[in-house]
């Protein structure tokens, strides 16, 4: 799966629904991105980082927690 069209220069994307951030760049398994799009359920984040995503009270999901690891190491 490609990055969704609207969200070309967002690299995290969170879920309304159950506070859960995704990364972009480090998409989970399955249609879990194209199913939040569709819902309409979703937030964006300025500036776009896990830190700020966390300051409104989002968690990140397991990729999006991995790939921040792996940047910091």
């Amino acid at each position: 799966m490609g990055r969704p069209q609207r969200f070309e220069h967002q690299r995290y994307l969170g879920d309304k629904r159950i506070q859960v951030v995704y990364d972009l760049d480090n998409p989970p398994e399955g249609d879990v991105i194209d199913e939040l799009v569709a819902s309409e359920a979703f937030a964006t984040f300025g500036p776009d980082t896990l830190v700020e995503a966390s300051n409104r009270g989002y968690r990140a999901d397991d990729a999006a927690l991995d790939a921040a690891r792996s940047e910091s190491a």
